[in-house]
């Protein structure tokens, strides 16, 4: 429902990548053309970009504000495409999955290239290499960590299975896990060296621009030799300027900011932030800077589209598979209105609010559901089902036994691992209190801490509630249904 949003805006970035130059290169000019935004002034221009003219940000959750219809028709152009791509169910959708599988990897092999060739590159393969110990402390960073592997394994949100229900009988799901699971990790890893090589670059230049300034700054105000400045003993000369001229520098120490590498290797950015302001924030400082955009977000859309297809899958292959449904209703009208309804439903997140709903529906909808879910199937499979059953089903598809490494994880390790994240989310919740989130702050050119309101802390619990409650329910239906079932045999009897 939430997640095709991300779609439309590399939609709305990819039309705006033809322009020379890029629109959040710089920052525009206010109406009497007199000088730039005041807002943008405040902030940089790829800030700018994402949070005023692409999002129209409100300056919180209660100001909802209206639709932005430039976004609301990227949406449903998305969901266009969502929709041609299944329209014919796995027929369609193994032949768009082979396109949107492997141009991301083309992507990112140039990428990588130019990464690697950029001026700091190493600076952050440096940052991303090094060990950050005190982080296993925080519940957080394991929260984080399942959250990411199970988003992109697909675990929990019934696209495995629904794909998995299509295959032959003798399929050999052993081999195939292992292979998803070792490409999985290779290619976050992969992704992981060309994003922080990407993210040094722009680290590095925005230090270096800061040290610019600084010379620039102290040149003009002592009248300084050209040249008599530089990055190396920048330093030695602010402390001689200090004491030799103590008052004229004390009134420009507040025009002098600190300008530090590590603090910008450690300015941590995540989600959209990650994939809209940082990388568009990189991608202006490049040469031929219009191809690399196009590139890296019509890589994005093939990301975004392929996960759209796992997910809208989940969806309809209990539809289809339905003799109820199926029998009056061809497989493209039940696509036609799941992604009619969906779309409907997602103009939510294109309103001046809508980020703020799109971060609550992401946070919440899909966390602590997650882990109850894949906590449920291990539970399901090992125990109630059976570990002996269910390895003499795999023993029937792959032909032979399975070793005690899979026994190992599937009935101890994975239950008490899932669990354990369970309790660290309950820590971090209790830990956190009031739940909050990031609002833009126009006049400040920044995001500041607000409080959840009350109606939207009501939407937080039904969204997990209505997550975590379709098993609890759906095990009460066949309770039930069972027990109704028994009682009428026993009557006829």
């Amino acid at each position: 429902m939430y997640y095709n949003v991300i779609n439309a805006w590399a939609f709305w970035y990819l039309f705006h990548s033809f322009q020379n130059p890029l629109p959040w290169a710089t920052c525009p000019l206010n109406s009497n053309r007199t000088g730039y935004e005041e807002e943008c002034e405040k902030t940089s221009s790829t800030q700018y970009f994402w949070y005023r003219q692409t999002l129209n940000i409100s300056p919180s959750l209660e100001t909802s504000g209206a639709v932005q219809w430039e976004q609301a028709l990227c949406l449903m152009l998305a969901w266009l495409v969502v929709y041609l791509c299944i329209l014919r169910g796995t027929e369609s959708t193994g032949k768009v999955v082979y396109v949107t599988a492997s141009l991301p990897y083309c992507v990112l092999i140039i990428y990588l290239i130019r990464g690697l060739t950029l001026h700091g590159a190493v600076n952050g393969l440096i940052y991303m290499f090094t060990p950050k110990l005190e982080q296993l402390s925080n519940p957080k960073t394991w929260i984080s960590a399942a959250t990411q592997i199970f988003f992109s394994l697909g675990l929990g949100f019934g696209s495995l299975i629904a794909f998995a229900s299509y295959n032959e009988p003798s399929n050999n799901c052993e081999r195939h896990a292992i292979i998803v699971s070792l490409i999985n990790s290779a290619t976050s890893i992969f992704a992981s060296i060309v994003t922080f090589s990407i993210y040094g670059f722009k680290a590095t230049f925005n230090y270096e621009s800061c040290i610019n300034r600084v010379i620039l700054l102290l040149l003009n105000a002592f009248d300084l030799e050209e040249g008599s400045l530089t990055a190396d003993n920048l330093n030695e000369m602010k402390d001689y300027l200090m004491a030799t001229h103590p008052q004229e520098y004390a009134q420009l120490l507040p025009q002098l900011k600190n300008c530090s590498l590590e603090a910008e290797l450690d300015t941590a950015v995540q989600g959209t932030g990650l994939a809209f302001i940082v990388y568009s924030e990189a991608i202006k400082n490049m040469e031929v800077s219009q191809l690399y955009s196009v590139l890296y977000f019509v890589m994005l859309l093939m990301l975004g589209i392929g996960s759209m297809l796992g997910n809208t899958a989940a969806i309809l292959t209990p539809l289809t598979d339905s003799k109820f449904i199926a029998s009056r209703f061809p497989k493209e009208v039940i696509s036609g209105v799941v992604c009619f309804v969906n779309c409907i439903i997602g103009l939510i997140f294109t309103m001046e609010a809508g980020n703020y709903w799109f971060d609550i529906f992401n946070d919440y909808a899909a966390t602590l559901s997650l882990l109850l879910i894949v906590l449920v199937e291990t539970i399901a499979v090992c125990y109630i089902y059976g570990l002996r059953r269910f390895e003499k089903d795999l023993h029937t598809m792959i032909g032979r036994k399975l070793n005690w490494y899979w026994k190992v994880m599937w009935a101890f390790a994975s239950p008490l691992l899932i669990i354990s994240l369970f309790i660290f989310y309950l820590t971090d919740y209790i830990l956190t209190g009031t739940l909050q989130y990031q609002a833009w702050d126009a006049t400040q050119g920044q995001l500041v801490t607000k409080d959840y309101p009350g109606y939207a802390l009501a939407v937080i619990g039904l969204l997990v509630a209505s997550s975590t409650m379709c098993i609890p329910l759906g095990a009460l239906v066949t309770f039930i249904r069972k027990r109704l079932k028994r009682e009428r045999v026993s009557t006829v009897a």
